[in-house]
């Protein structure tokens, strides 16, 4: 079964410049990278991923959150 080869949508060729020209596919723990404007090729390593989330603003704990000392404010209205 022939490797499926995929475009990267903006990516620019680090050669020659040209944007959506790299393509990309992997093959026997091989990740391949190639611009078909020029001759550019690039080959590395797929690493294993660490099972560990990086953190970010969606996943990270709130300072609030951590302080066991928050209160709960009460509005008064001025009228009354």
């Amino acid at each position: 079964m022939p490797v499926q080869k995929r475009f990267i949508a903006g990516a620019v060729c680090p050669r020659c410049a040209a944007m959506d020209r790299i393509r990309t596919w992997e093959q026997n723990g091989i990740r391949y990278r190639d611009c078909v404007n020029c001759d550019f090729f690039e080959q590395s390593a797929i690493e294993e991923e660490s099972s560990e989330e990086l953190e970010t603003r969606v996943n990270r704990v709130r300072e609030e959150q951590q302080k066991a000392d928050l209160q709960t404010v009460r509005i008064l209205d001025p009228k009354r």
